[in-house]
């Protein structure tokens, strides 16, 4: 059965669809069977990888809302081992719907269960906010990953989140893992970065990922070319720094395998 991995933070702007079509990505080419859930109306995790938008005809919103069946909406990608649920702007509006449904916090994991079969991993990137489509990603998952930006105000808002996790814990899935802490956009040039980084290692300690993610400007260019980075250029640095994530989440599920060395500062 799959590891359900969701990707979440409520904050803008810190890697959190590239962290989800990266990870998938290289998870895939590890050759681990993965799907990547588009849970944000913006749909950059299904354009990233090539899909058209205009082009999807039954996305995460007619599953989670309409009952479709997931095996309709999934599209292969060209990334072997690689296949995407796509999102559509119409998933906006599964804010408001989810509340009147029966069950409304458990639908995502109504879709997923079905499928869980058919992959390694499934990986669920979702939208900047605390909201019911948010929740479902939490209710569904095995665990969570949290992408901090290494910049100012980098602890702001993880202190709601983690409040957030806890709930779901609390109620609506008392199995839910914090896979990691993730830190992100990382600039060796700068000092504030080194400073954010160890702030984050000595207040969350054991739960923060040792891979680091660099400032690359390769992860910018590939969702331009529909890739993810790994596709667009496997020797780069954003490509390396996210076969290190999943190899070190992989780890974890494989206790006997030596854990990876932490990324120096």
């Amino acid at each position: 059965m799959s590891k359900v991995i969701a990707i979440a933070n409520q904050k803008g702007g810190v890697g959190k669809t590239t962290t989800a079509v990266n990870l998938a990505s290289s998870l895939a080419v590890m050759e681990k069977k993965t799907l990547l859930i588009d849970a944000d109306p913006q749909s950059n995790a299904t354009s990233g990888l090539g899909i058209d938008e205009e082009e999807v005809e039954i996305s995460v919103y007619e599953c989670l809302i309409k009952g479709a069946d997931p095996k309709q909406a999934i599209k292969e990608t060209t990334t072997p081992n690689l296949d995407v649920l796509p999102s559509h702007i119409d998933l906006v509006g599964a804010e408001i719907e989810l509340p009147e449904l029966e069950d409304g916090e458990h639908r995502l994991k109504v879709v997923i269960d079905p499928i869980r079969e058919d992959y390694d991993y499934i990986i669920i990137d979702c939208l900047p906010s605390l909201g019911m489509v948010t929740v479902n990603a939490l209710a569904a998952a095995d665990s969570v990953i949290i992408p901090v930006q290494c910049q100012y105000f980098a602890l702001e808002g993880l202190g709601k989140l983690l409040n957030t996790i806890k709930i779901v814990q609390s109620g609506l899935n008392p199995n839910l893992d914090i896979e990691g802490i993730l830190l992100t956009m990382f600039d060796t040039r700068l000092r504030l970065n080194r400073q954010v980084a160890e702030d984050v290692k000595r207040h969350f300690k054991q739960i923060v990922f040792n891979t680091i993610i660099y400032n690359n400007v390769k992860l910018a260019e590939a969702p331009s070319h529909g890739l993810s980075a790994v596709m667009y250029d496997a020797n780069s640095t954003g490509a390396i720094n996210y076969l290190h994530l999943a190899n070190e989440i992989i780890a974890k599920e494989q206790p006997e395998e030596q854990p990876q060395q932490e990324t120096q500062i």
